[in-house]
C-alpha cells in the first residue's frame, strides 16, 4: 500500500520502492518550524499550495460532536470530493472548500435578508457593502455536514448532504452531492439565497466552457475542461475529462433565476436585485456560473436543495473497455439523472437519517462516544474513494464491478492492501462490496496475464487506468498481498454464505496458499502494507497473516493441508516462540533474536473476526496487556522505529483487546482527530512521538502527516464488524 506522498515516480525506481527518509528535508521543517514559531502543517499533497484560514474569532461557536479536522461536503467518488477544513469554520463566510488534495475550488453561498446582503460560505474576497454572517453552530453526522449562521434577523442552515446508501445501487452510484439551504425568521424575513462555482471544479484553470438546459422543472448547468483527453488527470488529482454539474429547481414557495458571468458582476446583480439576469454568457476567465432562489417573507423553515456533481461517461479503463457509473442503467443522460437525484430527495434523507442514528448508537454501544466522533466522520469519506460501474457499451447492470483509489499516495486502481484494510466497514454494512472489489482483481488474474507465483498488489498504477500489469512490474508484497485475497475472499463467504463466487477462482486461491504454505515462515526481505516503513525480512506480522491466510484458505475450500500449516505456523510463531521475547510479553517485530522490538500485530483481528482460531485466546491478551506499556504521548507507534501510528492498524487491534487496551485505542484517534490543529480530510496517520530510530518527527505530536482522504478509514468499523457481518441495519 503505497503510504508515501507523492506520484509514484517519486519514491519508485525499477520497482522497489526508495527508504531513505529525506533527512535533510525534514531537518530544515522542523527548523522552519521553530523559526516561525507555529506548527508546521504536512507535506503538502502533489503541489499543494498551502492556505491559511481566516483568524478563528468565533468563541460562540458550538462543535457537534467535536471539530474535525475537515468537514466532507460534496464527498462521492474521487472526483468529487470537496471539503472544508475544521479550523477554517469559524470564519465559514470567508473561507474556500477544497478538494481533497488541499486545492481551493469557489463554491459560494450568499443570502439577503431584508435588503441586506450577508456572506454565508466560500466567499474570500467579499464585496463592498455585504457583511458576514455569524457562525453559530457546525455539526457532522454521518452523512451530513451541517452549519447555522445568524444574518440579520433571519437563521440560515447550510446541510452539505452525500448519501451513502451501500445496498442501493442506484443511488450509491449517482455522482451527485446535495447542498440544502433553508432560512426561518421569529420576525419574519424577506429572503433570497444565491449560490455560484467556478471552472476550479473542472481542474483546468484556462480554457474551459460551460452550456444550460432545462430538464423538466430541473435548471442544470454543465461546465468542462477543453483540449483534454479521457482519463486524463491534473497535477492535484483532479479529472479533467468529465462535466462538472449545478443544479437546482424552485421549490413550492420560491423562484428561481440564474447567471453566468464575471464573478463581480453576477455577485453585485444579487446582492443589488435578489435575483439573477437569467443571462448566461460564454466562459471567460474570472467567471462563474449562478443560481438564486427568492424564497419571499420567511417565518417558519423554507428550504432549496442544489445538487452539485462531477460526470465521467467513460468512468473506468478496465483492461481497454470502458465502464460507466451503474445509475446510467436507468438514466442514460446528465438531465435525467439530475431530475431523478433531485427527485430523490426525500427518500435519501429518510434514509440517511435512520443510518446516522444507526451508525452513532451502535457505535457508542461498541465504545462510547468517542468512537461514535471517528466512526460518522469516517462514513463519506470510506465511500468517497469508491466507483461503481458497469460496461458503457451494454449498460448490462448485471455486470457490475467496483473499483476504488488508492488516494493520497500512489493512486494505484485497486490495491488489494487498500481493499484489506477498508474492509471491516463492507462487512458491518454490505459484505457484497468485498467481492464487487476483488471481482475486477481476480478477472484478470483469471485471464493468466499476471504469472507471479504471488498475488499482485493493484490492477493499474494511475486510476482510473485498471490496464493491469502485464510487464510483471506491481510493487512487491508477495506475503502481504497472497494472505490480503485469501483473507477477504474468506470474509466474503463466510458473511454471504455464497461459497459459488470463490469456488470459480479456486485454482487461483491455490496457487497463493501453496506460495504461502512454503515462503511464510523463513520470509525474504520484503515489503508489508506500511510500505513506508521500508522492507523487512521475517516480519512477525507478515508471519501471523500468512498463518490467518491459510486457515481462511481451509475453511474455505475444506483443505485441511492448508488448515494443519496454518496452526503449524501459528504455533512455531507464538506457543514455541519464535515470533515473541522470551518473557511472552510480546510479539516482536522481526525473528529470531529482537526482543526489544515491537510491531502493532494488527493482523490478528481477522483471526477473530472470521472465528479461525489461528492463534489462541493467550496471545491476544499478551497483546493486549503489551499495548499500554508501549504508550507514546501520542499514541502506540506502528513499531519501535517509529514516531507515526495508523489510525485504522490501531483500531484493528483495538477490536481485538481488552476493555481497558480498546478504550485506550479509541482514545488516541479521537484526541488526535478532535485536537484542532489539523485540517485535512481524516488522515489515518498521524504523529504521536517527537521522535523515533528512524529519526525526529518533522511535525509535532499529534498532527496529521503524508496521507489524507483515505477510504481506509473503513477500517475504523473494525469494533463494528466484530458484531457480526451486516450488523449496521438501516
Amino acid at each position: 500500500m503505497g503510504e508515501k506522498p507523492g506520484k509514484p515516480g517519486k519514491w519508485f525506481a525499477n520497482g522497489r520502492v526508495k527508504y531513505y527518509l529525506i533527512g535533510t528535508a525534514c531537518f530544515l521543517l522542523v527548523v522552519l518550524s521553530v523559526l516561525l514559531g507555529v506548527f508546521l502543517g504536512l507535506p503538502k499533497a502533489r503541489g499543494a499550495k498551502a492556505v491559511t484560514p481566516s483568524p478563528a474569532t468565533n468563541t460562540g461557536l458550538t462543535y457537534r460532536p467535536i471539530q474535525p479536522p475537515s468537514y466532507p461536503l460534496a464527498v462521492r467518488n474521487p472526483y468529487l470530493s470537496a471539503w472544508m477544513p475544521g479550523p477554517f469554520v469559524a470564519n465559514l463566510p470567508s473561507n474556500s472548500p477544497q478538494f481533497w488534495a488541499g486545492q481551493n475550488l469557489t463554491w459560494s453561498v450568499i443570502a439577503r435578508v431584508d435588503n441586506t446582503t450577508f456572506n454565508l460560505f466560500g466567499v474570500p474576497d467579499a464585496a463592498d457593502g455585504t457583511k458576514s454572517a455569524v457562525v453559530q453552530s457546525a455539526e457532522y453526522t454521518s452523512t451530513h455536514s451541517i452549519f447555522i449562521l445568524k444574518a440579520g434577523d433571519a437563521k440560515l442552515t447550510l446541510d452539505f448532504f452525500s448519501p451513502v446508501s451501500p445496498s442501493n445501487y442506484l443511488r450509491q452510484s449517482l455522482p451527485f452531492s446535495y447542498l440544502t439551504i433553508s432560512a426561518s425568521s421569529l420576525t419574519g424575513s424577506n429572503v433570497e439565497v444565491y449560490s455560484d462555482i467556478d471552472n476550479s471544479w473542472t481542474g483546468k484553470a484556462k480554457d474551459s466552457a460551460w452550456n444550460f438546459t432545462i430538464a423538466g422543472e430541473t435548471s442544470l448547468f454543465s461546465m468542462w475542461a477543453n483540449n483534454t483527453h479521457t482519463y486524463a488527470q491534473n497535477s492535484m488529482d483532479q479529472a479533467l475529462w468529465g462535466e462538472t454539474i449545478f443544479a437546482s429547481r424552485p421549490s413550492n414557495s420560491s423562484t428561481l433565476s440564474l447567471q453566468s458571468g464575471s464573478r463581480a458582476a453576477v455577485r453585485a446583480q444579487f446582492a443589488r436585485n435578489g435575483k439573477l439576469t437569467d443571462d448566461v454568457p460564454s466562459w471567460i476567465s474570472g467567471s462563474v456560473i449562478a443560481l438564486s432562489q427568492d424564497l419571499g417573507t420567511v417565518k417558519a423553515e423554507s428550504s432549496v436543495t442544489l445538487a452539485i456533481g462531477y460526470v465521467r461517461e467513460t468512468a473506468i479503463n478496465y483492461l481497454g473497455t470502458p465502464y460507466t457509473g451503474y445509475y446510467r442503467s436507468q438514466y442514460t443522460t446528465i438531465g435525467s439523472a439530475v431530475s431523478h437525484f433531485l427527485d430523490d430527495y426525500s427518500a435519501a434523507e429518510k434514509e440517511s437519517q435512520s443510518m446516522d442514528a444507526e451508525i452513532a448508537s451502535k457505535s457508542i454501544q461498541a465504545s462510547g462516544t468517542n468512537y461514535s466522533a471517528i466512526t460518522t466522520l469516517s462514513l463519506r469519506q470510506a465511500y468517497g474513494g469508491i466507483d461503481l460501474v458497469i460496461p458503457l457499451s451494454t449498460l448490462n447492470k448485471d455486470d457490475i464491478i467496483m473499483f476504488i483509489k488508492e488516494i493520497s499516495s500512489d493512486g494505484n486502481v485497486n490495491t488489494v492492501d487498500i481493499i484489506y484494510p477498508s474492509f471491516p466497514i463492507y462487512y458491518a454494512m454490505d459484505p457484497s462490496y468485498i467481492r464487487l472489489l476483488l471481482e475486477p482483481i481476480m478477472r484478470y488474474l483469471a485471464s493468466g496475464r499476471w504469472t507471479q507465483a504471488y498475488a499482485i498488489h493493484d490492477i493499474g498504477s494511475n486510476y482510473p487506468n485498471a490496464t493491469g500489469h502485464d510487464d510483471q512490474k506491481a510493487e512487491e508484497m508477495p506475503i502481504e498481498e497472497s494472505g490480503n485475497l485469501l483473507i477477504l475472499a474468506y470474509a466474503y463467504t463466510l458473511a454471504t454464505g455464497n461459497s459459488s463466487w470463490a469456488s470459480q477462482y479456486q485454482s487461483i486461491f491455490q496457487k497463493y496458499a501453496d506460495y504461502l504454505s512454503k515462503n511464510s515462515i523463513n520470509i525474504a526481505l520484503q515489503l508489508s502494507t506500511t510500505d513506508a516503513a521500508g522492507p523487512l525480512a521475517n516480519e512477525t506480522n507478515l508471519a501471523v497473516k500468512a498463518a490467518v491466510g491459510l486457515k481462511a484458505y481451509g475453511a474455505l475450500f475444506n483443505a485441511s493441508n492448508c488448515t494443519d500449516i496454518g496452526s503449524a505456523h501459528a504455533k512455531l510463531i507464538f506457543e514455541d516462540g519464535l515470533g515473541t521475547d522470551e518473557n511472552k510479553t510480546h510479539f516482536t517485530l522481526q525473528y529470531p533474536n529482537n526482543e526489544s522490538t515491537y510491531k502493532v500485530i494488527f493482523n490478528l483481528f481477522p483471526d477473530l473476526l472470521l472465528n479461525l482460531s489461528t492463534f489462541p485466546t493467550s496471545a491476544y491478551e499478551m497483546q493486549s496487556s503489551y499495548y499500554p506499556t508501549i504508550h507514546k504521548l501520542g499514541g502506540v507507534a506502528l513499531d519501535n522505529r517509529q514516531w507515526w501510528a495508523k489510525s485504522d492498524w490501531n483500531l484493528w487491534c483495538a477490536a481485538v483487546a481488552g476493555d481497558g487496551t480498546k478504550k485506550m485505542f479509541v482514545d488516541d484517534v479521537w484526541k488526535y482527530m478532535s485536537n484542532g490543529v489539523n485540517r485535512w480530510p481524516f488522515s489515518d496517520r498521524w504523529v504521536v512521538a517527537s521522535e523515533g530510530v528512524v529519526g525526529a518527527a518533522p511535525a509535532a505530536v499529534g498532527r496529521e502527516w503524508a496521507l489524507r482522504a483515505r477510504p481506509t478509514v473503513g477500517g475504523h468499523f473494525a469494533l463494528l464488524a466484530m458484531k457480526g457481518p451486516g450488523w449496521l441495519k438501516w
